[in-house]
């Protein structure tokens, strides 16, 4: 077999294949034999069909079936004899004719991982938030808890106010006439959460019990009825019934609710808690932005079936979560396409951070020893409230042991480059003044 390879760009080669006469008859041949076995054809016992009648019969299968075979073999031989490696299958451009007593000749296209050399990735210029304790949040998260808790009770008020759930009709108008499916009876709507048409709640607030009053908005241009959208609207309404929320007090009796001793070991939790959220967030964007400047100094192209691989991979994540909770793709108003479409440049910038991680990796001879993955999993056995047991079981796979190394290793060198690097730690106020002085400009 010979094979030429060329390059069409830095991600993309060509191998054009000329396959021996010898090898095409000795397929062709092997073929028949195999086919010889098999065959049923009327008028003939099996396994004693002619050759003549095999091949009026059965041409074009054995054809297509010694193709395949030339193609796989003679591509995979090359792949390995040649260090090409792909990141696609192969696309056969050139099929060529397939004849017996002939050499066979096609074209295939594949696309390959890109030759990375890493560079400028030491003294990076970071900044880096520095974490602040809020205990202002701590107040807003208990504010959360007790309004997620509160009872709904009938109040005597005679006039709605925010925060309040009314009970009431209500009939729509444009132009003085009632539109379709624009009319409800003792519909529940809490004033305040914005789910009805934009204006509306606020107009019900001061509306007192059982007095009948005018609401007027305007449909947004992006509602969901094409009729209504951009539409001013009048709607009747009338409250029936006017609910407060009851809020429990924040005392021991309430922690003890969400399972905890007092109400100081739930301030801890809530605390505790939002230390961790913060420092995450803290490090994912210090992570973002170390990737961001790797990838403005390291340019070089990614091949589309690693770049659909990723949103593959992302959009099987997304769709499990949501799946986890009740909901859709398709209830958010996104398709597979659509999706594919709004996180392309996200997909683009993972794929190009972790090539560069990995080149740099290789370049500072980053390695991950037996001790590392033990102590990640005994980690990951803690943070799941799993048995060591069952998370090496997990891991045993060899893809999944690979994902994990190759976890480590990202962290390893993210660890590496944040000590190499000029780090400025900022105050996140100071950073949010200095957002607002960019708006201004």
């Amino acid at each position: 077999m010979n094979v030429k390879v060329e390059d069409i760009s830095s991600v993309k080669k060509q191998l054009s294949f000329e396959v021996p006469a010898a090898r095409v008859d000795e397929e062709i041949e092997s073929a028949y034999k195999d086919l010889a076995k098999t065959a049923k054809i009327k008028g003939f016992r099996q396994g004693k069909v002619p050759r003549p009648v095999l091949e009026r019969h059965y041409a074009a299968s054995v054809e297509s079936q010694v193709v395949e075979r030339l193609v796989s073999d003679s591509y995979f031989k090359a792949l390995k004899d040649e260090k090409i490696l792909a990141v696609s299958g192969p696309e056969i451009t050139d099929g060529g004719i397939l004849e017996k007593g002939k050499a066979y000749t096609f074209l295939v296209q594949v696309e390959v991982q890109p030759e990375v050399a890493a560079k400028d990735y030491l003294e990076l210029p970071l900044k880096k938030e520095t974490f602040k304790d809020d205990e202002t949040l701590v107040g807003a998260r208990l504010e959360e808890m007790r309004l997620g808790n509160a009872k709904v009770e009938t109040t005597d008020r005679e006039e709605a106010q925010s925060g309040d759930t009314v009970i009431i009709d209500f009939e729509g108008f444009i132009n003085g006439v009632a539109f379709e499916n624009g009319a409800a009876e003792n519909h529940s709507l809490d004033l305040g959460s914005n789910s009805f048409i934009p204006g509306f709640e606020e107009q019900l607030a001061g509306m007192k019990l059982g007095e009948e009053g005018e609401v007027t908005v305007t449909f947004p241009l992006d509602y969901g009825k094409k009729d209504l959208a951009g539409q001013d609207a009048t709607f009747k309404v009338t409250i029936k019934e006017i609910k407060e929320k009851v809020l429990p007090e924040l005392d021991d009796e309430f922690a003890a609710q969400v399972g905890l001793a007092s109400l100081e070991d739930l301030r801890t939790r809530i605390k505790e808690s939002h230390e961790s959220q913060e420092r995450s967030r803290i490090e994912q964007e210090f992570r973002e932005q170390l990737l961001d400047v790797l990838i403005e100094r390291n340019t070089f192209e990614v091949p589309d079936s690693m770049i659909k691989s990723q949103l593959d991979h992302m959009l099987e994540n997304l769709s499990n979560r949501m799946q986890s909770q009740g909901m859709s793709l398709e209830a958010m108003g996104m398709t597979p396409d659509s999706f594919m479409e709004l996180y392309r440049e996200i997909a683009v910038k993972q794929v190009k951070g972790n090539l560069i991680l990995e080149a740099i990796a290789l370049q500072e001879s980053v390695q991950i020893e037996e001790s590392e993955i033990e102590e990640k999993l005994d980690e990951i056995a803690e943070k799941h409230n799993a048995s060591k047991e069952m998370v090496m079981n997990f891991y045993a796979d060899e893809s999944k042991r690979r994902g994990l190394v190759a976890q480590l290793a990202e962290e390893k060198v993210i660890y590496f480059l944040t000590g190499k690097a000029n780090v400025e730690m900022v105050d996140e106020s100071i950073a949010g003044e200095a957002e607002q002085g960019n708006d201004k400009e």
